[in-house]
C-alpha cells in the first residue's frame, strides 16, 4: 500500500507519499481500508520530530480515520468485513490501510458521510473524556473553550451547548460568527482582549466552571484567574509552551482543580473505555444532529503537505480532512 511517510523531520515538504508494507490484523484487531483521515496538531509535531509515535504504532502520522473494514483478526467480535467505521488511532491514518484494536472502533453515525466521519473520533474522544468524564461539566455551568475555531474547539462548543452549559470561546475575530452559530454564547478575540477580564465580565465576576485549554504554559496563570469557585481546568495542549507559573494561593482560594491529560499514549483498555463512553453518550447526539462534524476542507491524501500548511496557519475552521481518492 501507499502512505504518507516522514523520512526526515522538517517542514510540510518532509511528508513523502511512498510505498510501505501492508498491515496485518493481530489478535483483537481489524484492518480498515481508509477512506479519509484528518490533520491534528500532533501530526505537525510528529512531522517536526517532536512527537514520536508510541511503541507498536505505525511510523507515519494520522490519529483517526474512517473507512471500511477489510480484514478481521482473531478474538474480534461484533465487527465484520464491509462494516463502515471510524476509529481512534495511535498512528498510521495517513495511509491506504491501517490496523487498529477493535476497542477503538466506532460505527459511522447515521446521517454522517463516510468521509466526514473521519473528523469525529479524535475530537469526540478528547472532548468527552476531558469535559464530561473528567471535569464533569453540568447543566447550567459555564464552559470556556480556548481555540474555539479548531477541531477540538468546534466540537467542544457544540457538546457543551447540547449539555446545557453556557459556552464561551476564544478565537480570532473572523471566526466569531460561525462559532456563535455553533452555540458559543460569547466569543473573545484573544488577539485584542484580555480573556480573563472578559470571562469575569460576562459571568458577573463568577468565572468559568470548566476550562478546556490547548495553550498550556502561557495560559496557566490566567486560566486559574478565570476559574470560578470550584472550577476545573483541563490542559490538553502546549501550543503556548510547556511551563507556566501556578499561584497555589489563588487555586486554593477557589478550591480549584488543574488536570492535564493526553490521549495517544493511554493504554488500550483506557482508550477502549473512552470509545465506549463516546458511543453511548455522544453518538446519539451526533445522530440527532445536535453535534456534527465541522469540516473546513477536503485535501487529497497524497497532498498532505498542503493540509499541514493550512493547519499551521490556523486559517481553518474545524477539521482539515485527507481523502484517499483511490478508495
Amino acid at each position: 500500500m501507499r502512505a504518507i511517510t516522514v523520512p526526515e523531520p522538517g517542514g510540510p515538504d518532509a511528508l513523502v507519499w511512498a510505498e510501505v508494507p501492508d498491515p496485518e490484523p493481530g489478535p483483537g484487531e481489524v484492518v480498515i481500508d481508509v477512506r479519509a483521515s484528518a490533520v491534528n496538531r500532533a501530526d505537525l509535531l510528529q512531522r517536526q520530530g517532536n512527537y514520536p509515535p508510541p511503541p507498536g504504532a505505525p511510523a507515519y502520522p494520522g490519529l483517526e480515520c474512517s473507512g471500511v473494514i477489510g480484514a478481521v483478526g482473531s478474538e474480534v467480535t461484533g465487527w465484520r468485513v464491509g462494516d463502515q467505521v471510524c476509529a481512534l488511532l495511535a498512528g498510521g491514518g495517513y495511509a491506504e490501510r491501517v490496523a487498529v484494536p477493535a476497542g477503538q472502533l466506532l460505527p459511522v453515525p447515521a446521517g454522517v458521510d463516510l468521509v466526514d466521519a473521519a473528523a469525529l473520533p479524535e475530537v469526540a474522544c478528547t472532548v468527552w473524556s476531558n469535559v464530561v468524564d473528567l471535569a464533569r461539566l453540568a447543566e447550567g455551568e459555564t464552559l470556556l473553550v480556548h481555540g474555539g475555531g479548531s477541531g477540538i474547539g468546534t466540537f467542544a462548543i457544540q457538546l457543551g451547548r447540547t449539555l446545557g452549559a453556557t459556552v464561551l470561546a476564544t478565537a480570532r475575530a473572523a471566526k466569531h460568527g460561525p462559532l456563535r452559530e455553533l452555540g458559543a454564547a460569547h466569543t473573545i478575540d484573544y488577539t485584542t482582549t484580555d480573556f480573563v477580564e472578559e470571562v469575569k465580565r460576562v459571568t458577573d465576576g463568577q468565572g468559568a466552571d470548566v476550562i478546556l485549554d490547548i495553550i498550556g504554559g502561557k495560559y496557566l496563570g490566567p486560566n486559574v484567574a478565570a476559574l470560578a469557585t470550584g472550577g476545573r481546568l483541563v490542559v490538553i495542549g502546549m501550543q503556548g509552551g510547556r511551563k507556566g507559573e501556578l499561584d497555589l494561593g489563588a487555586l486554593l482560594a477557589k478550591r480549584g482543580t488543574v488536570a492535564a491529560t493526553a490521549l495517544r499514549s493511554r493504554p488500550l483498555d483506557q482508550k477502549a473505555a473512552i470509545t465506549r463512553g463516546v458511543r453511548e453518550q455522544v453518538w446519539p447526539l451526533v445522530e440527532a444532529g445536535s453535534v456534527r462534524p465541522i469540516v473546513d476542507r477536503r485535501v487529497p491524501l497524497r497532498e498532505a503537505a498542503q493540509a499541514h500548511r493550512v493547519v499551521e496557519a490556523s486559517d481553518h475552521l474545524g477539521k482539515v480532512l485527507l481523502v484517499n481518492e483511490a478508495a
